[in-house]
């Protein structure tokens, strides 16, 4: 059982985490990349983040706090990178010349940014660590103060996938101890593939455009804003996503079923498991569409996933309507914007040859 962790990221679900964890007996070391330290401001001083919510409480110590990436990587070898999609770059870039062959790093979630990694990794010349991904954020969970998180929500059963995937069982057994009840994917392919947030964040924001700029976010999104006409067209972005996955080899459960599975609502269909949440009831919408419900879940999950679906001779005519429309609201483009098939190292592959890179981690 590992007694250590370093968590990357200064943001909701890193601090939430880190205080969970300190609060169940971890060492965790919590880390901020430079220029962005001001997110380590409010618990830089004494070390101390105030955990509220259903997981434990209290006051917990955190065990180091730092923006010297050397110290952050050496005082684990498991390392949780619990940043948005479009940060996982430059956490990679910060870490590649300080990894070595002995650290497993988990990103939480990937949605395929484990793959990313290995191509950045790679580039850099240096060491290539077991890398992972889970399918979602541990928790439903936000800072509710500068110094303060708040847990509504566990997720039950966290998707694991592992590059290469004949380290599988070690990550997972390294894991559960910290999320207990992780589950395995095949690859890391199908973990990427199973996230939900871009199923459900691109198409219901768009589709409560007016509401979230009327209201400024004053209403709770999975309650008010996933009405069934909503949940209709979400599981239409959901149908085409399976495709995708079912074209590699992989079934994957729809996301009403998804949700239930994951502990976050009852069963039924989209509507009446996310109606009937507790956890995600509590959240509301974004404050404006300048937000990485858009920012990060288009070009990070819808974009890649189009364009492996096209790789891979599956259309996704819906996922290809919403990154444009999308494109239009954020005011850029999120076709170039996100990960392309070459950073995630896979452009022009075969299915075949997708298989043994996912199952060994090297290329040809």
């Amino acid at each position: 059982m590992p007694s250590t962790a370093t968590i990357l990221g200064g943001g909701n679900t890193a601090f939430a985490t880190a205080a969970n964890l300190t609060l169940k007996g971890f060492d965790i070391t919590l880390y901020e990349i430079p220029g962005f330290e001001h997110m380590l401001e409010p618990v830089q001083d004494n070390s101390i983040i105030h955990l509220l919510g259903t997981e434990e409480t209290g006051t917990a110590k955190i065990h180091r706090i730092t923006t010297d990436i050397k110290v952050a990587l050496n005082a684990s070898n498991l390392i949780l990178l619990i940043v948005p999609a479009y940060a996982h770059k430059s956490f990679a870039l910060a870490c590649a010349s300080h990894l070595t062959t002995d650290h497993t790093v988990v990103l939480m979630p990937g949605t395929l940014g484990s793959l990313e990694w290995a191509t950045l990794l790679r580039e850099q010349g240096g060491a290539i660590p077991t890398l992972a991904e889970v399918d979602t954020a541990p928790y439903v969970c936000r800072k509710t103060a500068p110094d303060t998180a708040t847990i509504w929500g566990t997720v039950t059963s966290l998707g694991l996938g592992v590059l290469p995937t004949s380290q599988t069982e070690r990550v997972q057994n390294l894991l559960d101890p910290l999320f207990p009840g992780i589950q395995t994917y095949p690859t890391v392919m199908a973990s990427g593939l199973a996230a939900m947030n871009p199923v459900v964040h691109p198409a219901g924001v768009l589709m409560n455009a007016g509401r979230v700029e009327y209201a400024h976010g004053e209403f709770y999104f999975y309650e008010e804003g996933v009405s069934p006409t909503v949940a209709n067209v979400i599981m239409a972005v959901d149908a085409e996503r399976r495709a995708i996955a079912q074209a590699l080899g992989y079934t994957l459960p729809p996301a009403n079923e998804a949700f239930h599975n994951a502990g976050f609502g009852p069963k039924g269909d989209l509507w009446a498991t996310i109606n009937g949440s507790r956890m995600l009831t509590q959240l509301k919408a974004p404050g404006s569409l300048e937000s990485r419900w858009l920012t990060e879940d288009i070009p990070y999950g819808l974009s890649a996933w189009h364009d492996i679906g096209k790789q891979y001779g599956v259309a996704a005519p819906l996922m290809q309507s919403l990154v444009n429309m999308g494109s239009v609201v954020m005011g850029f483009d999120g076709w170039t914007n996100g990960r392309s098939l070459p950073e995630l190292g896979i452009k022009g592959l075969s299915t075949e040859q997708l298989h043994t890179f996912l199952t060994s981690g090297k290329t040809a």
